[in-house]
């Protein structure tokens, strides 16, 4: 027993040490828990710390004046336009200036003081339904308290304001209908990110790489030749996803199939860029699959699929204008459930094509000097 203590005890040590001991497996050990435990505690929060709204008040009275410095004194409502008309109201919302907005009728105060109910209409961008929950739950006890004090300083019996509440995109605020469209671009991505990471590594592992070098083809051939397969096979992922979350789910689709595949198109040549270039850095598969696995993690932090990239610190809201499935996300939702064309959503194409032209030939240069 005492043998087989020592044999084990050393068999161990030597394990460890073999991992300990070389600096890039301390690196992969220990830095990308410090950076995901960072991540999950700044980015993967439900708090509605920063909404930010616009207003519409007809009444421009006393009384509605002090219903909207009591939401702005919370701290976390953010008053970012006070618009004139409904159409100001509807860009803002549809332009995600806003998470919500607010229109007081011109008769809201004289409603108040003759006793009647006075109704206070909050229309929420419904895209993100846990916010857009979030938001109506607070401005629901702002009011709740504006109404207690109301009752206390003048007696009033009966709560006289109410909140109508109208939510955007997603009428009945489900959470399906925010995840399912995000998942056309989020799981279409995961695959080809893999894929062509492991393109190029299999080649070397497989000892195929050198004879690459006697083929006609020129590196830019051979990345462009890797690149548009891993392209097809996400579009088509992304075809099964789009059928299951319109025709098994029930989510309607309002926009445009040629819009949408368009921006799935430039959404997945930013995803095969980095792809390549991970896959030309690795020496192996193994390799490859870590790499990907240790940046697909924060990606999908900061990529407003689960939390908004509004409740993140400004730190990693800067952070996310490299994340492509951000963009990706963002470009899906707006077109599946607003019905967005591309004259809407080019603030999302813009940064995928600059990510896909910054990536794609910094891999073909590392595939002419891994070549040469």
């Amino acid at each position: 027993m005492t043998d087989f203590i020592h044999r084990l005890f050393a068999l161990i040590r030597k394990e460890l040490l073999s991992v300990l001991m070389d600096k890039s497996s301390r690196t992969i050990l220990i830095g990308p828990v410090i950076m995901q435990s960072l991540l999950f505690g700044y980015a993967a929060t439900y708090d509605l710390s920063n909404a930010p709204y616009v207003v519409l008040d007809l009444s421009h009275s006393p009384t509605s004046a002090a219903l909207l410095a009591k939401l702005d004194g919370t701290g976390f409502f953010r008053r970012v336009a006070s618009v004139s008309s409904t159409a100001e109201l509807e860009a803002a919302i549809d332009t995600q200036q806003a998470l919500m907005a607010i229109r007081i009728d011109a008769r809201f105060e004289s409603q108040l003081l003759g006793g009647q109910t006075a109704p206070v209409q909050l229309i929420l961008d419904a895209r993100n339904s846990t916010t857009a929950n979030a938001a109506a739950s607070s401005v629901a006890a702002v009011v709740d308290a504006f109404n207690a004090e109301r009752r206390a300083r003048e007696g009033v019996a009966a709560p006289p304001l109410v909140i109508e509440t109208r939510a955007w995109f997603n009428p009945n605020l489900q959470t399906r209908w925010n995840f399912m469209p995000a998942l056309i671009a989020t799981l279409s991505m995961l695959q080809t990110l893999l894929l062509t990471a492991l393109s190029v590594a299999r080649e070397r592992e497989q000892g195929t790489f050198d004879q690459l070098l006697v083929t006609p083809m020129t590196p830019t051939e051979i990345m462009i030749g890797k690149a548009i397969p891993p392209v097809l096979i996400g579009l088509a992922q992304a075809t099964i996803v789009l059928a299951i979350t319109r025709w098994w789910f029930q989510i309607p689709m309002i926009g445009s199939l040629p819009v949408l595949y368009t921006g799935l198109a430039a959404f997945l040549a930013a995803g095969v860029g980095i792809g390549l270039t991970i896959s030309a850095l690795s020496l192996n598969m193994q390799q490859a699959m870590l790499y990907t696995f240790v940046l697909l993690m924060p990606m999908m932090l900061l990529s407003g699929l689960t939390t908004p990239v509004a409740t993140m610190p400004e730190v990693l809201q800067v952070a996310t204008l490299a994340n492509p499935i951000r963009f990706g996300i963002d470009m899906v939702r707006r077109v599946y459930l607003e019905g967005a064309g591309l004259s809407t959503v080019w603030p999302d194409l813009v940064p995928l094509l600059l990510i896909a032209a910054a990536t794609l030939p910094a891999a073909a240069w590392l595939f002419r000097n891994r070549l040469a």
